[in-house]
């Protein structure tokens, strides 16, 4: 009975010191619902990325070497493409789903959706504080107290999700993040993703360094050829 209550308590507290800055990054999501996004595609790919990062610590469950610390550092490169290609494209709405009258076929077509990978990929990004708590986490549990965490884990992905969703329906808020919230957008995604490479110490690796420009670079060159296509 103390180890399922300790269970418990852990997995809310470790979920909770993890998962802090997601609030703001969801928030800026919820902002942008019948614009860029739907609902169902920020919960969806939330789960999704969380699942990624779950997965990716479970492992250390078994025995299992992860990634270094500076190599999944490199994950904030995405961020900063998404942020880079959202500042060249702040009005450009995507694409709206086609309405099925079958709930599975909608449930598909938001799973496989951009929209819903750009969450997942994002919360993947975001991360890395993560893995450095759930790899030993996961390591030091036994198999009732590991499905005990798992249970509280992706309990309150939803919870994360609707207290999100609430904030934005506050009046204030809501208008500032409604209003300018598109462009706030791509300076906090490049912000996030710099945060990540420096604190994950992958800049601190030249060769890790020359792989991030490469790919930042790339990603910057391509949206600005293709702004300066569409607006000459």
């Amino acid at each position: 009975m103390d180890d399922f209550i300790g269970a418990i308590s852990t997995g809310f507290a470790a979920f909770t010191a993890t998962n802090l800055d997601d609030i703001v990054v969801l928030l800026l999501f919820f902002s942008q619902v019948n614009t860029k996004f739907c609902t169902q595609h920020i919960v969806i790919g939330q789960y999704l990325g969380f699942s990624v990062l779950v997965l990716a610590s479970l492992p250390s469950f078994f025995g299992g070497r992860l990634f270094p610390q500076s190599w999944i550092g490199l994950l904030g490169t995405v961020p900063i493409i998404i942020g880079i290609n959202r500042f060249f494209n702040p009005e450009e709405d995507d694409s709206e789903l086609e309405e099925r009258s079958e709930f599975q076929n909608r449930l598909l077509a938001s799973l496989f959706s951009p929209q819903a990978y750009s969450v997942a990929a994002v919360t993947v990004a975001n991360g890395g504080d993560n893995l450095s708590i759930y790899v030993p986490l996961f390591a030091s549990s036994t198999p009732d107290e590991l499905g005990v965490i798992l249970t509280i884990f992706f309990s309150l992905v939803a919870v994360w999700c609707y207290v999100a969703y609430r904030l934005t329906k506050i009046p204030a808020l809501a208008t500032v993040l409604t209003r300018y919230g598109s462009y706030f957008v791509p300076f906090v995604l490049i912000g996030l993703g710099i945060f990540i490479l420096i604190d994950s110490h992958t800049l601190e690796n030249r060769g890790l360094v020359v792989l991030t420009a490469l790919l930042v670079g790339y990603s910057l060159m391509t949206e600005a050829k293709q702004y300066l296509r569409n607006y000459t």
